[in-house]
């Protein structure tokens, strides 16, 4: 008998396509109804509930109720953090459809780590927040310079209060769609919270892209010095 870990029961958790699905939608770092992850999966509600309840207990995800509905989200960011990581090792889809085409590219050039941004978006402020000195990458993680205290602090983000949180504070994510790192942790997800709340980035409905609004490309290019002029940026309006 084995002394390690059951690596093959996580496996066989995720070695089924519609709860592979399942978990992919949830990268948000929203809630989700059963009805919603089944469409996202293209299964029935009936094959969806018998593999979220799989999902909850196995620990990947978790449910509340409220009034009819249950709801679900991954169950924490160590969770996120896994899939993002094995999706980092995993073979590209093969695309079959127009809107699966379209969707794919949304979420290369913008989405959700969960409660961070990713994709060519979430990379290239990251980098430009790097060439201009406001963070350092060292082991894992960014550090914020004296340069960057100030430069967050002028976009109206409290860094003592986010340092207090029991999340690592300024976590380097490795994207998985552009093989180098984005900012997470809590001073990623707070950027996220101000550029939704400013209405520089919006969500897209069903997938967890996000697109930039024109205030938005005129932000990005006043604080970080980054003219986002991709595809995404041309039908953000």
């Amino acid at each position: 008998m084995s002394i390690n870990p059951d690596i093959a029961t996580v496996a066989s958790l995720l070695g089924e396509s519609s709860r592979a699905a399942m978990l992919t939608g949830l990268m948000d770092g929203r809630f989700h109804t059963a009805g919603e992850l089944a469409d996202m999966a293209a299964v029935t509600a009936q094959t969806a509930s018998f593999h979220l309840s799989k999902l909850v207990q196995g620990g990947w995800i978790i449910a509340e109720r409220h009034g009819r509905y249950r709801y679900y989200q991954l169950a924490s960011r160590e969770v996120a953090q896994t899939l993002e990581t094995l999706l980092t090792l995993s073979p590209p889809p093969q695309v079959r459809s127009l809107r699966q085409s379209t969707e794919m590219k949304s979420l290369r050039e913008a989405r959700t780590c969960y409660d961070h941004l990713a994709g060519q978006l979430g990379v290239d402020l990251t980098e430009a927040m790097m060439r201009h000195g406001y963070l350092l990458q060292e082991n894992g993680e960014f550090t914020v310079t004296a340069a960057g205290e100030l430069f967050f602090a002028g976009l109206g983000l409290n860094l003592q209060l986010l340092r207090r949180k029991r999340r690592a504070f300024a976590h380097a994510c490795l994207d998985w769609s552009e093989r180098r790192h984005h900012l997470g942790g809590a001073l990623g997800h707070e950027l996220v919270n101000l550029f939704l709340q400013k209405e520089w980035i919006t969500r897209v409905p069903s997938i967890r892209a996000v697109k930039v609004t024109s205030e938005g490309r005129s932000a990005f290019r006043q604080h970080f010095d980054l003219d986002w002029s991709s595809a995404a940026a041309e039908t953000a309006d």
